[in-house]
């Protein structure tokens, strides 16, 4: 497995995925290809390198200007950062998302700075993302479907992460992609990680997406970050639910007897442990911005 690899869902006939290369980290994000009669792209990735999803489309055998649908989960721009290029590439596809999400895809701008603020130095492995044409966007809200032909998908509103996430759940494989409604898969490690990044991070409604999801009884979760999980659906969103508990808990233990925030973080990305997977740099970088996002919700929660 390496970055620019495209891989079959095996529990998903005529769905598969490509790693992106986000970050310049293996096994980190990934795009769906849904090869259906109207074919579909499931995310985007941050916008740098989107001509491995354009190739990933080639190796899948469907033409640009046959795509119909760019499916984004939700704009944070490590999910929709590449949607504008790829509207371009691929002239005849509309862009899906919640409805909440939809101006900031017209407009990137206040977007563009949010991310920046949000991940700091991790900044220069983005690109500007380019508008999308609004004429081209498709606004969703929960429970809508989106019609590929050979397929439907149903939109699920889980905005625990983010007010503009949705989940889209294929009742062609039982398949949900999850977006980061269920976590970070780490195939490396077989287990899911937190996501908790400011200023949106929800934990009671984290939970209640990932229950949500629990009750659809998927047979397969299509995770963002990163590939297809493991079977025991049920299991893996249960775990995921305790691993947000279990990860705010000690933030707020941790703030508490250290008395500052920024020696928080900076103990956490220090004891992070994927930092043998991801490399020192990512996996430092994101469990700061996870413990800033928990820390957010403390102060908001109080």
């Amino acid at each position: 497995m390496s970055i620019g690899d495209v891989f079959e869902v095996e529990q998903c006939p005529g769905i598969s995925y490509v790693d992106t290369g986000m970050y310049d980290t293996e096994a980190y994000g990934s795009v769906y290809v849904v090869d259906a009669d109207r074919p579909a792209v499931v995310d985007t990735g941050i916008g740098t390198n989107y001509e491995r999803i354009l190739d990933a489309l080639d190796e899948v055998g469907v033409e640009r200007d046959e795509l119909a649908a760019i499916l984004v989960t939700h704009v944070h721009l490590d999910h929709a950062g590449g949607a504008g290029l790829l509207a371009e590439a691929c002239p005849n596809a509309d862009v899906y998302v919640h409805e909440v999400g939809a101006p900031h895809l017209v407009d990137p701008e206040r977007l563009v700075e949010g991310t920046k603020r949000a991940v700091g130095d991790q900044w220069e492995f983005y690109t500007d993302p380019e508008p999308v044409p609004e004429d081209r966007i498709v606004e969703l809200t929960d429970g809508d479907t989106v019609d590929l032909g050979s397929r439907e998908l149903t939109a699920h509103h889980a905005p625990g992460h983010a007010p503009h996430q949705i989940v889209y759940e294929d009742h062609s494989c039982d398949a949900v992609f999850t977006a980061d409604a269920a976590g970070i898969w780490v195939p490396a490690q077989d287990r899911v990680r937190e996501t908790s990044p400011p200023p949106n991070f929800d934990l009671e409604q984290c939970v209640t997406d990932a229950e949500l999801i629990r009750r659809l009884d998927p047979d397969v979760l299509l995770y963002a970050h990163f590939g297809p999980g493991p079977a025991d659906t049920d299991a893996v969103l249960r775990q995921y639910e305790q691993v947000l508990q279990d990860w705010v808990d000690a933030v707020e233990r941790e703030v508490v007897e250290r008395g500052e925030e920024e020696a928080t973080a900076d103990h956490f990305a220090a004891t992070n442990d994927v930092a043998a997977i991801w490399g020192d740099r990512k996996a430092e970088a994101e469990t700061k911005m996870n413990v800033r996002g928990v820390l957010h919700y403390l102060k908001n929660r109080e």
